[in-house]
């Protein structure tokens, strides 16, 4: 019986949502300059102007930001921009984990 139960928690944990940490943000911190995300983005001052990311975590959840970084189209319909050009789709080909630590840097930006 205590296995089947250690077995249940241990494939609950796995199903868990990944929750980020300052680690994460970090590390997406450090994608947003290799991916060269200011040459359309702005945040705390430095950027692109016409892209100001500041305040986005308060205003956008995690799955959103992450629907922008693997369809922006969708994303953009669904919140009726009408900025051009549209984000490329090129995030999508980033590795699970580079997706979740910008995502994780989105969120920190308050």
């Amino acid at each position: 019986m205590r296995a089947v139960m250690i077995a249940v928690f241990a494939s609950a944990v796995s199903m868990a949502p990944h929750v980020a940490s300052a680690q994460d943000a970090a590390k997406g911190q450090q994608l947003y300059a290799a991916q060269k995300c200011s040459m359309c983005h702005q945040v705390a001052g430095k950027g692109n102007k016409l892209s100001v990311l500041d305040g986005v975590g308060a205003k956008l959840t995690a799955d959103q930001i992450k629907e922008w970084l693997m369809d922006p189209a969708a994303a953009a319909e669904k919140a009726k921009s009408t900025k051009k050009p549209l984000m490329p789709k090129t995030y999508a080909k980033l590795p699970p984990a580079d997706i979740d630590a910008l995502v994780a840097y989105m969120q920190s930006l308050k």
